[in-house]
């Protein structure tokens, strides 16, 4: 254990049939610490928080409190309450009754016994959460009678006046309306030094989580993308993911240009990361760190504005740099269909390995029909790739060079295809295998989307046309664009 660590969570999966939920999660978390796991619906984020309340159970790793494992304790024994996006607050009770529900079922030591609390202490301790909500003088409201924020707070209050170590929130400001969910977040924040305790909270609101937390935990799929400060998080993401999750950002496909340069959008800047020469990179460039200077630098890469949208502080600009967008922010009212220099400057220009190159898939085989079998779904394959120099007979049989006939039924291969070479089809009929998209990346002149099948499979494309999320799409791919590769040696399918 971390010194001052009060959570550690170590190795955590959780699955639910084939899917993993949460995948080898691992965190420590500060006593006092506002935590917060962000990240699109489905990322494992509340699984997470349903694991360390004791709602859920881990199926892999173990969950330590204080250096004791805790993974398998019952909920009522943890020292740790959690607040709901639906309260759950009894409607047939005042604000007081509420509150004190769990306090007249709870039992103290006193000496060699345990006793009830009295009505004097039960008192003083509601009146004390209800002063940290800002509360006081609510006791004998009826619950129907409050707004939602007033009912927000009332189930911290009741989460709270048991002391607990820590708080977990679960969205809980997911029910209210914009302007009392900002007012509501200096509130938690408020409570959060009064109290002094250690607060867990899950949202996929991103501008909450900047506001909220010390520390932020971006998820995907169950995985941890990035733990951070909020600055940490913003200014130097670690993947393409999280800068696009998190505020706005303008995200290329680059090559490293030399020691400290990185060539993106037809231009070469200086920057401060170093990558090896010609490595292809995941460039982000955040809107507020491109300044727009007069057009006749000729230093500077040129870019025409084609969009402006006033947003109260600033202008949000579009601007056409050839093929590629890029979004700036600034606070002069420019003319649309000017042309500007752009000026980056090299710390703003953050650069980061990137994720992947082609679409790899290890568990694919050939079926009797000599098609790779990716996602339970056959696509047409040249399947000579598999023996160089070889040639397919009329019955199905690959003879090599040497004159060898071999039987690839059957036979296990790593199968690879382009990010460019999967058609995508609006019509599922058409196609090979169909998904939904799980995740859009704009990268300046196109988009990479993600599409999962039925089968948890993942395919990844750059395309130029526009899709949403959750839309359902077919994938085609030509059998010259796939690539093949034997799992073993190609003599195990010789014919004899």
């Amino acid at each position: 254990m971390t010194e001052n660590s009060i959570i550690e969570l170590k190795n955590v999966s959780k699955h639910y049939d084939s899917t993993n939920v949460v995948d080898n999660f691992n965190l420590k978390i500060k006593k006092g610490e506002f935590v917060t796991f962000l990240g699109p619906s489905g990322c494992g984020k509340t699984t997470t928080l349903r694991m360390i309340a004791g709602f859920e159970l881990p199926d892999e790793g173990q969950i330590l409190l204080n250096g004791e494992d805790i993974s398998y304790l019952p909920p009522y024994k943890r020292p740790v309450n959690t607040v709901f996006q639906k309260y759950a607050l009894f409607p047939h009770l005042d604000v007081y009754d509420n509150i004190a529900f769990g306090l007249k079922l709870k039992k103290v030591s006193d000496g060699d016994k345990m006793r009830r609390l009295t009505t004097d202490e039960i008192d003083e301790k509601v009146r004390n959460a209800l002063k940290i909500v800002d509360l006081e003088e609510y006791e004998w409201r009826n619950i129907s009678t409050l707004s939602g924020g007033q009912q927000q707070r009332i189930a911290i209050a009741r989460a709270i006046v048991n002391e607990p170590e820590i708080l977990l929130l679960d969205e809980p400001l997911g029910a209210l309306d914009l302007k009392m969910r900002k007012d509501m977040q200096l509130e938690l924040k408020e409570m959060h030094k009064k109290l002094g305790i250690t607060f867990i909270y899950v949202t996929h609101d991103q501008e909450e989580a900047l506001t909220l937390s010390d520390t932020v935990v971006v998820m995907k799929d169950g995985m941890i993308q990035q733990i951070g400060s909020p600055e940490e998080i913003y200014n130097e993401p670690e993947n393409a993911f999280v800068a696009n999750f998190i505020g706005e950002s303008n995200i290329y496909s680059g090559t490293i240009a030399g020691e400290k340069k990185v060539r993106f959008i037809n231009h070469v800047f200086d920057c401060v990361d170093e990558f090896p020469k010609n490595e292809k990179v995941d460039v982000v460039i955040r809107p507020e760190d491109v300044r727009l200077k007069k057009d006749d630098d000729e230093s500077l890469v040129k870019g025409k504005i084609v969009s402006k949208i006033f947003k109260g502080i600033h202008y949000e600009y579009i601007l056409m740099v050839g093929r590629n967008e890029i979004v700036v922010v600034d606070t002069k009212d420019r003319e649309v269909g000017k042309t500007y220099g752009l000026q980056i400057k090299p710390d703003g220009i953050h650069i980061m390995k990137k994720e992947l190159h082609t679409n790899t898939y290890t568990d694919a085989y050939i079926d009797k029909n000599n098609k790779v079998v990716i996602s339970d779904a056959a696509f047409d394959c040249d399947i000579t790739k598999l023996v160089k120099g070889s040639r397919l007979e009329e019955d199905g049989t690959v003879t090599g060079p040497d004159g060898t006939s071999y039987d690839f039924t059957d036979a296990d291969v790593i199968a690879e295809i382009g990010l460019t070479d999967i058609e995508i089809l609006d019509y599922v009929e058409d196609a090979t295998v169909s998904g939904t998209i799980v995740s859009i990346i704009y990268k300046g002149d196109h988009y990479q989307l993600t599409i999962r099948t039925e089968q948890d499979e993942d395919f990844v494309l750059d395309t130029e046309y526009t899709y949403d999320e959750n839309d359902v799409v077919g994938l085609k791919v030509k059998a010259k664009d796939i690539s093949l590769k034997l799992k073993g040696e190609a003599k195990k399918y010789a014919k004899k």
